[in-house]
């Protein structure tokens, strides 16, 4: 057998213990599975406020309590704490980056108070970058490949090439540095670059320097070794055009034969409708009149006259000009003359958050929503839903038209990122289609396809083929988790 890997993921986010988006769940599956499959995957992140020291079971290390990091003229001290990410299979070790001023805030990135970073955001993820690095040091750890998140980690490939190069612990380590939206950049102004300790020549249009500014997450992409991003298309867009590059998109293009898209996955043994304790009835691909039992509860949740010849349409979604939402509000009345119902929860932009609060008033047998955030109800649109609505302007990989194919709930989406790559059109495929695809940013693009799916809804054979179709559709973790295992092998064989 070969030998075991030793892997560092860093993330700024891990799901139970601080969530912001995808990021978290990602940072939680991906390395479950490659731990059972036998590898040392360890994971490290900030220990931020919301990070329990009693729920989670953390407790010191003793010997890198007080540890001196390095912020540019300053010296702060950092300890590291440890606790595990367990499921029925496996433990993976999750160390906690503590540091009170800097972490032990009521939001992850943001001031709630003011909706704006907070502003020393450099200070605390450069203080994060630097700390990792310092922990594998006094560990003396050695790791084969350090995977990196986004823009919050990004800086630990540049410190790596260039400061730590002829470190004997990181000599032949990898350095693997993964894009989950390149909208989120991380850019700060010039005088920030000085606390990173980088080498001056490193601030420079081939390093760090971004029109003036310095951008954390072109380090990560300038300096590791494999870039990957969360989808296939998703990496083709980013060095497409500047509305998937947001700026980068010279660099990603610059870089394209180091960069692969591997489609995230999703977690079957929470989002699986033969055994999702969330939902009224439990169904299957063999059962598939015990859906109707969740449709049933979830138009009574809405207070939605429940009619099975009426289609539901689920939304669950951060409520933004992203995710598609400008296009929901500029066709909600055209919308409304369909013999169909939508069911929303999410919350977001304070215009969305209205458009649907007063839209639920005025169309009460045909709107319901919920604004705010409800796991349960979540699981229950799903289950109950008989489509999906996901016209997003960009979307990386996205995992809702997942969960929805799972629960043979047919979504609707626009061809891009990983909603491209993970729905084929039925109206075009019908004998592989699993959904309903348009292509162009255009409100009336939507409703057509909408029209289109509320008609194919109502030849009952078609429809529950294509559920069918959808429900054995695979896009579990393994098979992610294998790639991403090639990928580190094929990296370390390289001189």
């Amino acid at each position: 057998m070969a030998k075991p890997l030793s892997i560092l993921f860093v993330s700024s986010e891990v799901v139970p213990f601080a969530k912001t988006g995808g990021l978290a769940d990602v940072s939680a599956a991906l390395p479950q599975v490659i731990r059972e499959m036998g590898h040392d995957i360890r994971i490290i992140m900030p220990k931020f406020a919301a990070v329990s020291d009693r729920k989670f079971k953390i407790h010191d290390i003793k010997r890198l309590t007080d540890m001196p990091v390095k912020l540019g003229d300053r010296t702060i001290l950092g300890s590291v704490k440890s606790s595990f990410l367990t499921n029925i299979k496996t433990k993976v070790q999750v160390y906690f980056l503590s540091n009170e001023e800097l972490y032990c805030r009521s939001d992850l990135y943001v001031d709630p108070k003011t909706k704006e970073a907070w502003p020393d955001n450099d200070d605390r993820f450069i203080f994060f970058c630097r700390g990792v690095i310092r922990t594998m040091l006094l560990l003396g750890w050695k790791p084969d490949i350090i995977h990196l998140n986004d823009w919050q980690s990004a800086l630990i490939a540049a410190l790596i090439k260039t400061e730590y190069a002829d470190e004997p612990l990181f000599k032949n380590t990898r350095i693997v540095f993964t894009v989950h939206n390149a909208a989120y950049q991380g850019i700060f102004p010039a005088e920030s670059f000085e606390k990173t300790g980088l080498p001056a020549k490193t601030f420079k249009s081939e390093g760090l320097e971004f029109h003036g500014d310095m951008n954390l997450l072109k380090a990560g992409l300038m300096y590791a070794d494999q870039i990957t991003t969360v989808s296939p298309t998703y990496a083709k867009e980013i060095r497409g055009s500047k509305d998937y590059g947001y700026g980068l998109e010279g660099v990603f293009k610059k870089k394209a034969r180091k960069t692969v898209g591997l489609l995230n996955g999703m977690d079957n043994a929470v989002w699986s409708p033969e055994v999702d304790k969330l939902i009224p009835a439990t169904y299957s691909a063999d059962t598939l009149e015990k859906k109707q039992e969740n449709k049933k509860a979830l138009c009574e949740h809405f207070k939605l006259p429940y009619d099975p010849a009426v289609p539901v349409i689920g939304i669950v979604s951060r409520l933004a000009d992203q995710k598609g939402f400008d296009l929901i509000k500029e066709k909600l009345v055209d919308l409304m003359k369909l013999d169909l119902q939508i069911v929303v929860l999410g919350s977001g932009e304070k215009k969305y958050e209205d458009l649907f609060s007063k839209a639920a008033k005025k169309y009460k047998k045909k709107i319901g929503a919920h604004i705010g955030f409800d796991d349960e109800l979540a699981h229950l649109i799903e289950a109950g839903s008989d489509m999906f609505l996901m016209p997003s302007k960009y979307e990386p990989c996205g995992l809702n038209q997942m969960y929805s194919l799972r629960y043979g709930t047919l979504p609707i989406v626009r061809a891009t990122g990983g909603l491209a790559d993970t729905v084929e059109d039925l109206t075009a495929k019908p004998k592989s289609g699993t959904g309903f695809v348009f292509t162009d940013y255009k409100s009336k693009q939507m409703l057509d396809t909408i029209k289109r799916a509320v008609e194919a809804f109502k030849d009952e054979k078609t429809w529950q083929a294509a559920m069918k179709r959808a429900m054995k559709k695979d896009f579990s973790w393994d098979a992610s988790a294998k790639k991403y295992i090639e990928l580190y092998k094929k990296l370390l064989k390289k001189k």
